[in-house]
């Protein structure tokens, strides 16, 4: 059966949970489970290149009846091949591919054609997207907190600090109302100019960012994400208007619509020595009015 030629349609950015689509491809999986295509879809999918964010909770709804959408995965097609998940060796908008969105349902599979009615599950979006949200501002409360640990100009963050989480960050993961921020500090960052002895009072950095977050979650603001094309390949930035500035991150996940919504963030700060330095991971928790 033939693959699609044009990106599927992604809702979620915009806040939607619920879609319809038409099925355009079905893949048959190894493991007996099966690879849905829709021309269109809410359902969020892990991203290969930055898998932050996990996939999305939901159903499929077809003639068949309803089912789990046991996985989101973002695919790639090129030469008639379509490649799902970690075998995906391209970054998402590479030219010449074809990207994406396969939900992975381990029943019987759809027709080809058939009108195909996705529903996400609200609540766990809803705490994926505060997490979200609440660690991009921990991050820029962290960056605010080390701004005067550096002793050569570094590249700076949306709001003009130096840049410690985009230039240290290892791993990051989002789960319902908590995130875990993993950053190197080597060799490498101390040639930046980067001082490791700021880090020796953790409880003072962790009091100076949740100060930080407290402020912004008090003062209020605005969140989206900003798109010009609604294809799963478009590039997507989070806004965030905050008081002190106005954030524009290059983000493929899902978010709140204001600060308002967020009735506390907390950060804790821990580091380990490695080989060749230090490991420093910061856990942030949100709670939802």
């Amino acid at each position: 059966m033939p693959l699609p030629t044009t990106d599927t349609t992604v809702t979620y950015p915009d806040g939607a949970t619920t879609s319809t689509g038409t099925v355009l491809h079905v893949e048959p999986l190894s493991d007996g489970r099966s690879a849905v295509l829709l021309d269109t879809t809410a359902f969020h999918p892990v991203d290969t290149a930055w898998p932050d964010q996990p996939a999305d909770r939901g159903t499929i709804t077809t003639t068949a009846g309803t089912q789990p959408v046991v996985d989101g995965l973002t695919g790639g097609i090129r030469d008639g091949e379509l490649h799902l998940g970690a075998d995906l060796p391209v970054r998402t908008g590479t030219e010449g591919w074809t990207f994406v969105v396969a939900h992975i349902i381990a029943g019987p599979p759809p027709a080809v054609g058939e009108s195909a009615q996705i529903d996400v599950d609200q609540n766990y979006r809803a705490a994926l997207s505060a997490a979200h949200t609440a660690c991009h501002l921990a991050a820029l409360a962290l960056d605010s907190a080390l701004s005067t640990a550096w002793s050569k100009p570094a590249p700076t963050d949306a709001l003009g600090n130096p840049a410690f989480d985009a230039l240290a960050i290892q791993r990051s993961r989002i789960d319902a109302h908590r995130s875990t921020d993993i950053y190197r500090i080597g060799k490498s960052l101390r040639r930046k100019g980067f001082a490791p002895t700021s880090l020796d009072n953790l409880s003072a950095v962790a009091e100076r960012v949740n100060a930080q977050l407290t402020q912004w979650i008090k003062a209020g603001g605005a969140v989206r994400i900003e798109r010009d094309d609604p294809a799963l390949s478009a590039r997507r930035t989070w806004v965030c208007e905050l008081a002190n500035g106005r954030t524009n991150i290059p983000c493929g996940g899902t978010h709140i619509h204001d600060l308002a919504e967020l009735s506390d963030i907390n950060t804790s700060l821990i580091t380990a020595e490695i080989d060749g330095g230090l490991e420093l991971t910061m856990e942030t928790v949100s709670a939802t009015s």
